[in-house]
């Protein structure tokens, strides 16, 4: 099909709308495979983990700034956006060389597959058959559309030749948002299903029920425990992960005397270990929600370290996950006595959900996740702090990164209109572990002022506050601040999250009715 004075080729808009469907059927015939066959790759997702592993430093801060947890989704937009605008370039170029459009087919293929491949989860043979398919798919559509598209020496009246076309584009169209559908459906019910249902035994040295003033009764107030399906997620995976428990296995090697190897029976058949700890995300803005409090239980890091023997000169512990995503934080973090890292298997009671790092996690009270709280854990590792960076320090995040003092207004909500007189202003603070002394509020100009603290589960977990102020009408201030076990006040000083945590108070403005 090349473009000359004599033969008739199909308009610029026809060629385009003709290569954005023929690029939308590919996509969706590759999400159906992908849905129907474990282990075939979604082309989409895979093109989004790649250029994930490409960003420059300072991306991931941008990203959440605009999209917050939305991250995945937007991604997951752009990326089919953007094939569809280069498969309407391929479209328009076919008027002039068919075959050249074919190739261009052909490398998006390619990149999907180089993608595909570097996911462990996905089987070779497949990638390879999502590829062709896609390939397939394209050229079968593309050629039938421009057909149609093209006009010909034959009057008809009315233009049934455009009708035909038009018509035959949004039936294909039609069914490749179906099918593509129907795909993603498939693929994430596979993601979410239910993990293993091996018995976790209970915990060695319970923790105790809640006690009494833990949780404080206010409306709208962030809960101590928050519930798994409302617990935070910021990780680099665009669709949930779901390993085999009977395939898994974890790995403790290095700088250690007997490195070891251990699948998730026998993990689960040592003692276990159970912890309140706030995790946090280095990404969070001040006031923000990438935080949270969950009851963990796991086997103890430390004992799985005293089994391979670290060697004297370790001086950092990196956690690997399954697709080669690292996070390092110092061997002496794990030094002092009363702060229990563990490789946990439950959160909340429930057996590890698939989204929060089934089979295995890292949990260290005190440091932010981004170097210690590594998902879909299969490898410890045992290095020097000089010989290895995790995945995110080469981006400009800090190598070391213990959680910083923080709190927040979660009750009234910013720029929200209340009635005068007695208002109950709360939110939560956390600095794990050291624990929270103090939190005190102040409105305007006015002197800070202490409020009330719910009773603390432990010092590696988040604490409820409570200030009962008399409102009086009209647009006011207020700000929040806490003091840390330590006696370190909450700094005023304002710092973005990079690279080691945003800085400041949590202020909003409120306005109160007469």
């Amino acid at each position: 099909m090349t473009r000359s004075d004599t033969v008739p080729v199909p308009s610029r808009p026809a060629a385009a709308l003709a290569g954005i469907v023929a690029g939308g059927a590919a996509l969706a015939a590759t999400e159906l495979l992908a849905g129907l066959l474990s282990g075939a790759p979604s082309v989409v997702l895979e093109i989004g983990a790649f250029l994930i592993s490409l960003q420059p430093p300072g991306a991931k801060q941008i990203v959440v700034d605009v999209f917050g947890t939305n991250d995945k989704l937007a991604l997951n937009v752009a990326i089919v956006l953007g094939a569809l605008v280069i498969a309407a370039g391929l479209g328009i170029l076919a008027r002039y060389r068919w075959q050249w459009t074919i190739a261009g087919f052909v490398g998006i293929a390619i990149l999907g597959l180089f993608a595909s491949l570097r996911d462990p989860l996905v089987d070779p043979l497949l990638a390879l058959g999502a590829a062709v398919l896609g390939v397939v798919v394209a050229y079968l559509v593309i050629g039938w559309l421009l057909r149609l598209a093209t006009p010909t020496d034959v009057a008809e009246m009315p233009d049934w030749g455009r009708r035909r076309f038009i018509g035959t584009s949004i039936g294909v169209a039609a069914g490749a948002v179906v099918g593509g559908s129907v795909g993603r459906l498939l693929l994430n019910s596979r993601a979410e299903a239910a993990p293993t249902s091996a018995s976790i035994a209970p915990a060695i040295d319970p923790v105790a029920a809640l006690p009494a003033g833990a949780q404080l009764a206010v409306a709208g107030l962030g809960p101590i425990v928050v519930p798994n399906r409302d617990f935070y997620r910021i990780d680099t995976q665009l669709l949930t992960p779901r390993l085999d428990a009977g395939t898994w296995s974890l790995s403790v090697d290095g700088m250690v005397d007997h490195p070891f190897s251990i699948n998730y029976t026998e993990l689960l058949a040592m003692e276990m270990h159970e912890e309140y700890v706030t995790i946090a995300c280095v990404s969070n803005e001040v006031g923000g929600n990438l935080v949270g409090n969950a009851l963990w239980k796991g086997v103890r890091l430390n004992e799985l370290l005293d089994r391979a023997g670290v060697q004297a000169g370790a001086s950092q512990v990196v956690g690997h996950s399954f697709d080669g995503w690292t996070a390092g934080f110092p061997t002496a973090w794990l030094d002092k006595a009363d702060r229990e890292a563990l490789v946990a298997v439950a959160m909340n009671g429930d057996p590890l959900p698939p989204e929060h790092g089934f089979p295995a996690r890292l949990i260290v009270p005190g440091l932010y996740g981004y170097v210690s709280a590594t998902k879909w854990l299969t490898k410890i590792g045992l290095t020097t702090l000089e010989q290895f960076d995790g995945y995110w320090v080469p981006l400009g995040w800090a190598k070391k990164a213990p959680i910083l003092t923080q709190s927040r207004i979660d009750v009234p909500q910013r720029g929200q209109s209340v009635n005068g007189g007695k208002v109950a202003v709360a939110g939560v603070a956390w600095a794990p572990d050291r624990g929270i002394s103090a939190v005190e509020v102040q409105v305007d100009d006015a002197p800070w002022a202490a409020a009330e603290l719910s009773t603390p589960i432990s010092d590696a977990t988040w604490v409820q506050w409570l200030f009962r102020w008399d409102a009086p009408p009209g647009n006011h201030v207020l700000s929040v601040r806490a003091t840390d076990g330590a006696g370190v006040v909450q700094t005023a000083d304002v710092t973005r999250p990079a690279p080691d945590g945003a800085r400041g108070h949590h202020t909003i403005n409120v306005s109160v009715n007469g």
